[in-house]
Protein backbone atom coordinates (compact mmCIF):
# COMPACT_ATOMS: atom_id res chain seq x y z
CA UNK A 1 0.00 0.00 0.00
CA UNK A 2 1.70 3.06 -1.18
CA UNK A 3 0.45 6.32 0.19
CA UNK A 4 0.89 9.34 -2.00
CA UNK A 5 2.57 12.26 -0.33
CA UNK A 6 1.09 15.68 -0.73
CA UNK A 7 3.35 18.32 -2.15
CA UNK A 8 4.23 21.27 0.06
CA UNK A 9 2.52 23.74 -2.29
CA UNK A 10 -0.72 21.73 -2.17
CA UNK A 11 -0.52 21.60 1.64
CA UNK A 12 0.05 25.35 1.74
CA UNK A 13 -2.89 26.03 -0.61
CA UNK A 14 -5.25 23.80 1.43
CA UNK A 15 -4.13 25.41 4.68
CA UNK A 16 -4.65 28.94 3.35
CA UNK A 17 -8.07 27.92 1.96
CA UNK A 18 -9.12 26.51 5.34
CA UNK A 19 -7.93 29.64 7.13
CA UNK A 20 -9.83 31.94 4.76
CA UNK A 21 -13.04 29.90 5.22
CA UNK A 22 -12.61 29.99 9.02
CA UNK A 23 -12.02 33.76 8.89
CA UNK A 24 -15.22 34.28 6.91
CA UNK A 25 -17.19 32.10 9.33
CA UNK A 26 -15.87 34.07 12.31
CA UNK A 27 -16.81 37.38 10.68
CA UNK A 28 -20.36 36.21 9.92
CA UNK A 29 -20.71 34.87 13.47
CA UNK A 30 -19.52 38.20 14.89
CA UNK A 31 -22.01 40.21 12.79
CA UNK A 32 -24.80 37.79 13.79
CA UNK A 33 -23.99 38.27 17.49
CA UNK A 34 -24.07 42.05 17.10
CA UNK A 35 -27.42 41.86 15.31
CA UNK A 36 -28.82 39.62 18.09
CA UNK A 37 -27.64 42.11 20.74
CA UNK A 38 -29.32 45.02 18.98
CA UNK A 39 -32.54 43.04 18.52
CA UNK A 40 -32.59 42.02 22.21
CA UNK A 41 -31.96 45.58 23.39
CA UNK A 42 -34.78 46.91 21.17
CA UNK A 43 -37.22 44.33 22.57
CA UNK A 44 -36.30 44.55 26.26
CA UNK A 45 -35.05 48.13 26.61
CA UNK A 46 -37.26 50.62 24.81
CA UNK A 47 -36.01 54.15 24.28
CA UNK A 48 -36.13 56.27 27.41
CA UNK A 49 -38.63 59.08 27.30
CA UNK A 50 -38.16 61.73 29.96
CA UNK A 51 -41.50 62.98 31.24
CA UNK A 52 -41.78 66.57 32.36
CA UNK A 53 -43.72 66.24 35.62
CA UNK A 54 -42.33 65.02 38.96
CA UNK A 55 -45.07 62.42 39.39
CA UNK A 56 -44.28 60.87 36.00
CA UNK A 57 -40.58 60.76 36.93
CA UNK A 58 -41.41 58.97 40.20
CA UNK A 59 -43.51 56.40 38.34
CA UNK A 60 -40.69 55.90 35.85
CA UNK A 61 -38.22 55.38 38.72
CA UNK A 62 -40.56 52.82 40.37
CA UNK A 63 -40.93 51.00 37.07
CA UNK A 64 -37.14 50.95 36.57
CA UNK A 65 -36.63 49.65 40.13
CA UNK A 66 -39.07 46.80 39.49
CA UNK A 67 -37.22 45.91 36.30
CA UNK A 68 -33.89 45.98 38.14
CA UNK A 69 -35.27 43.69 40.84
CA UNK A 70 -36.54 41.27 38.19
CA UNK A 71 -33.17 41.26 36.39
CA UNK A 72 -31.35 40.65 39.71
CA UNK A 73 -33.63 37.70 40.49
CA UNK A 74 -32.97 36.23 37.04
CA UNK A 75 -29.22 36.79 37.45
CA UNK A 76 -29.25 35.08 40.86
CA UNK A 77 -31.21 32.10 39.49
CA UNK A 78 -28.84 31.75 36.56
CA UNK A 79 -25.80 31.97 38.84
CA UNK A 80 -27.27 29.22 41.05
CA UNK A 81 -27.90 27.04 37.98
CA UNK A 82 -24.33 27.61 36.78
CA UNK A 83 -22.92 26.75 40.22
CA UNK A 84 -25.02 23.57 40.35
CA UNK A 85 -23.87 22.63 36.86
CA UNK A 86 -20.21 23.20 37.80
CA UNK A 87 -20.62 21.01 40.86
CA UNK A 88 -22.19 18.24 38.79
CA UNK A 89 -19.33 18.51 36.29
CA UNK A 90 -16.74 18.16 39.08
CA UNK A 91 -18.59 15.14 40.51
CA UNK A 92 -18.72 13.52 37.08
CA UNK A 93 -15.01 14.18 36.56
CA UNK A 94 -14.26 12.47 39.86
CA UNK A 95 -16.48 9.52 38.89
CA UNK A 96 -14.72 9.20 35.53
CA UNK A 97 -11.34 9.26 37.23
CA UNK A 98 -12.49 6.60 39.70
CA UNK A 99 -13.73 4.42 36.85
CA UNK A 100 -10.42 4.77 35.02
CA UNK A 101 -8.56 3.80 38.15
CA UNK A 102 -5.45 5.70 37.10
CA UNK A 103 -4.88 7.73 40.22
CA UNK A 104 -1.82 7.04 42.31
CA UNK A 105 -1.76 6.67 46.04
CA UNK A 106 0.93 8.87 47.54
CA UNK A 107 3.79 7.12 49.28
CA UNK A 108 3.47 7.51 53.01
CA UNK A 109 6.46 8.71 54.95
CA UNK A 110 7.59 7.06 58.15
CA UNK A 111 7.14 9.30 61.13
CA UNK A 112 9.08 8.52 64.26
CA UNK A 113 7.09 9.99 67.06
CA UNK A 114 6.49 8.90 70.61
CA UNK A 115 2.97 8.45 71.87
CA UNK A 116 3.35 11.53 74.06
CA UNK A 117 4.46 13.67 71.13
CA UNK A 118 1.61 12.35 68.98
CA UNK A 119 -0.99 13.17 71.63
CA UNK A 120 0.56 16.57 72.13
CA UNK A 121 0.33 17.23 68.37
CA UNK A 122 -3.28 16.05 68.23
CA UNK A 123 -4.55 17.71 71.40
CA UNK A 124 -2.40 20.82 71.27
CA UNK A 125 0.15 22.22 73.66
CA UNK A 126 -2.45 22.97 76.34
CA UNK A 127 -3.09 19.31 77.06
CA UNK A 128 0.06 17.59 78.17
CA UNK A 129 -0.65 13.91 78.62
CA UNK A 130 2.00 11.51 79.80
CA UNK A 131 1.32 8.01 78.69
CA UNK A 132 2.63 5.74 81.37
CA UNK A 133 1.41 2.44 80.05
CA UNK A 134 2.64 0.43 83.01
CA UNK A 135 0.57 2.47 85.47
CA UNK A 136 -2.67 1.25 83.91
CA UNK A 137 -1.78 -2.44 84.02
CA UNK A 138 -3.24 -4.79 86.59
CA UNK A 139 -0.82 -6.41 88.95
CA UNK A 140 -0.97 -10.18 88.85
CA UNK A 141 0.53 -12.39 91.52
CA UNK A 142 2.53 -15.30 90.21
CA UNK A 143 1.98 -18.66 91.79
CA UNK A 144 5.30 -20.38 92.18
CA UNK A 145 5.39 -24.15 92.56
CA UNK A 146 7.56 -25.19 95.46
CA UNK A 147 8.43 -28.58 93.96
CA UNK A 148 10.25 -27.07 90.98
CA UNK A 149 12.17 -24.75 93.24
CA UNK A 150 13.51 -27.63 95.30
CA UNK A 151 14.39 -29.68 92.24
CA UNK A 152 16.46 -26.94 90.67
CA UNK A 153 18.17 -25.83 93.85
CA UNK A 154 20.88 -23.26 94.17
CA UNK A 155 23.36 -23.61 91.33
CA UNK A 156 26.22 -22.20 93.40
CA UNK A 157 26.03 -25.08 95.83
CA UNK A 158 26.21 -27.58 92.99
CA UNK A 159 29.33 -25.90 91.61
CA UNK A 160 31.05 -25.92 94.99
CA UNK A 161 30.21 -29.58 95.49
CA UNK A 162 31.64 -30.49 92.10
CA UNK A 163 34.76 -28.41 92.50
CA UNK A 164 38.02 -30.27 92.97
CA UNK A 165 38.74 -34.01 92.59
CA UNK A 166 36.04 -35.01 94.99
CA UNK A 167 33.47 -33.17 92.93
CA UNK A 168 34.58 -34.83 89.72
CA UNK A 169 34.39 -38.22 91.29
CA UNK A 170 30.86 -37.47 92.53
CA UNK A 171 29.85 -36.24 89.11
CA UNK A 172 30.99 -39.43 87.40
CA UNK A 173 29.50 -41.64 90.06
CA UNK A 174 26.12 -39.86 89.93
CA UNK A 175 25.92 -40.14 86.16
CA UNK A 176 26.72 -43.83 86.07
Amino acid sequence: MSEKKMSSTRKHNLKSLMLSIAKNLLQTEKTQIEADKIKYMDENCPALSMPGSVQDLQELCKKLHHQIDKVDEDRYDLAAKVEKGNKEIEDLKINVQDLKGKFKKPALKKVRMSADAMLKALLGSKHTVNMDLRANLKQVKKEVKEEEKEAVGDWRKNIEDKAGMDGRKKMFESEA
